[in-house]
């Protein structure tokens, strides 16, 4: 058995896409994933599974929420050991967390348009891009930011969605607790 973490894009964001997390353990149940947790109203599922093979995950997923609720979202999955790898991987380890994000790229990121993304920096933000993940820091908070995950996905090309740092952390914490 592996330990995976799938964070869903757009559930319960602006009283749109709307999920009960009771109810997306059941669809996770059903697709015969075991030791479900969900954590917080964003869609962030912890599991474990023997399935191996992440893109059929993806898509048994989609499918089962697209039959079930007509919503077509974007689901990144990531094995518990490169989560850890993303948070031991954080640049900004001296700031403040409560003011750092984690975007996940649904998809290694290759060429990045740097100076497009720098241009949209605030003179006090950092940000750090790496082939599966974005690091921002927005000392004015991430409502703020024009690094926002729209403008990222644009830039980029390929699907992401964004955690702030405490829900990234607790998400590898819940991986141990299915271990």
């Amino acid at each position: 058995m592996h330990t995976y973490i799938s964070i869903l894009r757009g559930i319960n964001v602006s009283g749109k896409n709307i999920v009960k997390m009771a109810d997306l353990k059941q669809l996770y149940q059903t697709l015969g994933f075991l030791d479900v947790i969900t954590y917080i109203q964003s869609g962030n599922v912890v599991f474990k599974t023997k399935e191996q093979n992440i893109n059929i995950m993806k898509k048994n997923i989609n499918n089962i929420i697209t039959t079930q609720y007509g919503y077509n979202i974007p689901v990144l999955i990531l094995k518990s050991d490169k989560l850890r790898k993303i948070i031991e991987s954080v640049p900004f380890k001296d700031f403040e967390t409560s003011k750092l994000y984690v975007t996940f790229l649904a998809n290694k990121c290759t060429n990045p348009p740097i100076d497009l993304i720098l241009e949209k920096k605030a003179g006090s933000e950092l940000v750090h891009l790496s082939e599966e993940a974005v690091y921002v820091f927005c000392p004015d908070g991430y409502g703020k930011t024009k690094l926002s995950n729209n403008f990222l996905e644009k830039q980029l090309k390929v699907a992401a969605t964004t955690r702030n740092w405490k829900t990234v952390n607790k998400l590898l914490e819940l991986t141990f607790i299915n271990n």
